[in-house]
């Protein structure tokens, strides 16, 4: 321990202090929330009174501690900033104020409790308690032992902090934003290349070199009649959307023969789009024999040859154009099968259309290249903090 460095318990510079107020059935109160892993708090919206079991709220104030009493031992424990004065929690999250401001300082108490090793000893002392297991007391709280220099040490400490991590928060926003802005560079060449190339080749709708069939969901859904027994996949939005590989991956839901006769089956290596909802205009190539719902698409009985990875990359590229321009306006987004008919393709040969493939796949692998290691420099910006932590109240910083 550093020379002027004492170990105290947290009961000794924290004192319980609860602004309780009686639930009333008739009121709305502004509520927070508590997230685990020491992310602070977060604004939940109004709680009817009328819809809660508890006879009280705890009223927040600025710069108490708050700690959950089932999530704490998760990190579940914050200090309450201005934004969230006059905000309230249930009582399974108990308010701590400091005993004196000339002892100890809640930011320097504050990035204490941010670190891992706190949340282990709560978890640790934990076991077993109380009716939910894992759920920790205001005792076990402040029977926490935390090391304390003097008060200037403790605001040198905090304020140095407080001003790295407001930098590597700055440079992960910034990192964040690089691998958007791949994102959108990689979607708008897609766009801007077969908006190009349709100047340059014959076009034709989608209604002239196929034709485009909506699934079918047995109703009711769940009805074991239809659903369960493993005999065919059963395609849904989310099999489609769940990743961004070209062909289907897997599934979640499987149908009976009967269920089959209120569906759509398909073969393998046919391609898929997604019509509804907010991840409408998704494609998809099927890897398997497969049923799949009504919000989805197929593309069958082609009348000439083409690459069908050619037609994913086209529909990909046409995702942004879907959502924005020709399910505008409807309440609950829909791509119907018109829409997609009715949508223009440039069709160069056969051979072209493989060369495209292969080139658009090299740009695929170079900017996944480049988001891989984006990923890879926020994954090691996120665990520089915790070490810089430790370091802080051992005395080395």
């Amino acid at each position: 321990m550093k020379q002027g460095w004492e170990v105290v318990k947290l009961g000794e510079v924290l004192k319980l202090n609860l602004d309780s107020v009686d639930v009333n059935s008739m009121s709305d109160f502004p509520f927070a929330g508590v997230y685990s892993f020491g992310k602070g708090l977060f604004k939940r919206g109004n709680q009817s009174g009328s819809e809660t079991s508890y006879k009280t709220f705890n009223r927040l104030h600025k710069n108490q501690i708050i700690v959950s009493k089932v999530k704490g031992w998760e990190g579940a424990i914050a200090k309450v900033e201005e934004d969230f004065e006059g905000l309230f929690l249930s009582p399974i999250c108990p308010t701590f104020d400091l005993i004196s401001e000339q002892k100890a300082d809640i930011h320097f108490i504050d990035w204490f409790l941010k670190q891992e090793f706190v949340w282990q000893k709560l978890f640790a002392d934990s076991k077993g308690i109380g009716a939910r297991r894992n759920s920790i007391s205001e005792k076990q709280f402040l029977n926490l032992e935390i090391p304390l220099p003097p008060l200037s040490e403790q605001q040198r400490i905090a304020g140095r902090l407080a001003a790295l991590k407001g930098k590597i928060d700055a440079v992960r926003a910034l990192r964040g934003e690089q691998v958007r802005e791949v994102e959108r560079v990689t979607q708008n060449f897609g766009e801007q290349f077969f908006e190009e190339l349709g100047k340059e080749v014959p076009t034709k709708l989608f209604e002239e070199i196929c034709d485009v069939v909506r699934g079918g969901s047995p109703r009711p859904a769940g009805d074991p009649t239809f659903y369960g027994d493993g005999y065919l996949p059963f395609l849904k939005i989310g099999d489609v959307t769940n990743d961004n590989e070209i062909y289907v991956q897997g599934y979640a839901e499987t149908l009976t023969k009967a269920g089959l006769t209120k569906t759509r089956v398909v073969e393998p290596n046919t391609l898929l789009l997604t019509n509804s909802g907010a991840t409408l205009g998704v494609p998809k190539i099927t890897a398997f024999k497969t049923a799949f719902n009504d919000g989805i698409q197929a593309f069958i009985n082609f009348k000439e040859d083409v690459n069908l990875e050619y037609l994913y990359f086209f529909l990909k590229s046409k995702t942004g154009h879907f959502r924005k321009i020709l399910a505008r306006g409807q309440g609950q987004p829909n791509l119907n099968t018109e829409m997609v008919k009715k949508t223009s393709i440039p069709l160069p040969s056969l051979s072209e259309q493989h060369r495209i493939v292969s080139e658009i796949k090299a740009f695929q692998t170079k900017t996944q290249a480049l988001k891989a290691a984006q990923a890879g420099q926020l994954s090691a910006l996120g665990g520089v903090f915790p070490g810089v932590l430790e370091q802080a109240f051992r005395g080395e910083w």
